[in-house]
């Protein structure tokens, strides 16, 4: 029978900090099956450049939303919470916990907060956006977006060309910025006791477990995996391509940069990715945080959390 109290769990942290040895650990003591929360680790093949867990770490526990899109597909952060939403319902059906865990913010926000029932794609207008992002630059769109609506401009910052074509698409179609919209979002969740655990180390400790994770994904052949993604037609524009751990391996094979320089920026995006996922889980409401070596108090908290 159903428990009447719905409980989920959350794992959110930076890059390198443990999330997925965690969220293993916890499911194994507490009869719960994982989700997947990166948005690139949804892609297939995509698997040394996004640390993916391996088939061997999967092993004993049903792991939810890895390797379910194509390469050629853009997935977003609506079509994550709608998926999210499902698994974690069919979790529950099995009466086991459903433990969410990754680092893409924005598909925990959706999934948290919900988000709002905006217009579906405008092809033509998309188009035009993308040939203006081409002619004049994408810091062009993001400077118009900032004139609209300047804090989700500065939140998703002047890179992120998707966000940017689609805050412009909504508000073009709608008349009104993006962040006015999500003041009207509902949670899909509102029924469920959500336990947050945030998941922390030292910087220099965290930084070192990321230099030493790029050198890993190296040494296990991320050259050779891009090699053969491109051989078996996957375009270098396919969205999972702009993952941190791929976009170097790319200009190495063109001979743009060279082997050590790959890695060197690898590192160092990856560094400055990290201090941006833990702004933005520092703005998370009820996070409780721990170091990731202190497993026992993370699993005595979320035992209590489920006995709430």
């Amino acid at each position: 029978m159903e428990s009447e109290i719905k409980h989920l769990i959350i794992i959110v942290g930076p890059s390198g900090v443990g999330k997925s040895a965690t969220a293993i650990e916890l499911a194994k003591q507490l009869n719960g099956e994982i989700i997947n929360c990166d948005s690139r680790q949804v892609y297939q093949g995509f698997n040394i450049g996004t640390d993916k867990p391996s088939v061997e770490h999967r092993k004993n526990i049903h792991h939810h939303l890895l390797d379910i899109v194509e390469s050629s597909k853009q997935f977003t952060a609506a079509d994550f919470a709608a998926l999210a939403v499902e698994a974690i319902n069919s979790i529950h059906k099995k009466n086991k916990i459903p433990i969410v865990t990754g680092g893409t913010g924005l598909y925990f926000k959706a999934l948290l907060d919900g988000l709002f029932p905006g217009p579906g794609r405008d092809e033509a207008l998309r188009q035009s956006l993308e040939e203006e992002a081409r002619e004049k630059g994408l810091e062009s769109l993001w400077t118009k977006l900032k004139a609209i609506d300047p804090a989700y401009a500065h939140k998703i910052g002047k890179n992120d060309r998707m966000r940017i074509i689609r805050s412009l698409e909504v508000f073009m179609l709608t008349k009104k910025p993006l962040s006015e919209h999500f003041l009207h979002t509902k949670s899909n969740l509102e029924d469920f006791h959500i336990i947050k655990i945030g998941l922390k180390l030292e910087r220099k400790e965290l930084y070192q477990r990321i230099e030493d994770r790029v050198d890993r994904m190296f040494e296990r052949g991320l050259v050779q995996e891009v090699q053969s993604l491109l051989r078996k037609g996957v375009s270098e524009s396919a969205p999972p391509f702009r993952a941190l751990g791929y976009k170097y391996v790319l200009k190495f094979l063109k001979k743009e940069i060279g082997l050590e320089e790959a890695m060197a920026l690898t590192k160092k995006d990856t560094r400055h990715y990290s201090k941006r996922q833990m702004t933005w889980f520092r703005k998370m409401k009820d996070v409780n945080w721990f170091s990731s070596h202190d497993l026992t108090s993370i699993i005595a908290f979320a035992k209590k959390g489920l006995e709430e």
